[in-house]
């Protein structure tokens, strides 16, 4: 595929088949707009999740990579392990899905589900537990303030 390539202000501009247009973008200002660092998005292309373009040691990243780091990036967020996220990102990328497919990725969507439900429980209760120490802590500073005293170590 012949490409002719402009120079805007940030990043590439690419005319792809048909002539329109595909923005690429190098790997500092995809981590700076998407808030990641430089190693995380070399490691996603390590582990198969990007796949930018390389002109010379130059990476550029498309539009396409683009939608699939918000994809990771989502994903992460939820709690899928990597290797879950290659799946995902591999069915997406396919363009058709097939119905054993979509009840594999229901079926894991489901459990991070209870996964995350748990946790979240585990959270509220510690939350609970931790306000009733302090409403405790500040209960005793409150009618016991003269009596307490603060011992430091002492060092040698």
């Amino acid at each position: 595929m012949e490409t002719n390539i402009a120079r805007p202000v940030n990043g590439a501009t690419q005319r792809g088949a048909g002539n329109k247009k595909v923005s690429q973008i190098r790997i500092g200002e995809l981590a700076r707009e998407f808030g990641v660092t430089l190693r995380a998005l070399r490691f996603y292309e390590d582990k198969g999740l990007l796949r930018p373009e390389r002109k010379g040691r130059t990476r550029l990243y498309s539009e396409g990579d683009r939608e699939r780091l918000k994809l990771i990036l989502r994903g992460r967020k939820i709690g899928f392990p990597l290797c879950d996220m290659k799946q995902i990102l591999d069915l997406y990328a396919s363009g058709s899905v097939s119905a054993p497919q979509l009840k594999t990725f229901l079926e894991k969507a489901r459990t991070q589900m209870e996964w995350l439900e748990q946790r979240h429980s585990e959270i509220e209760e510690a939350a609970h537990e931790l306000s009733e120490m302090i409403r405790d802590l500040r209960n005793r500073l409150g009618h016991d303030a003269p009596q307490l005293i603060l011992r430091l170590p002492v060092s040698n």
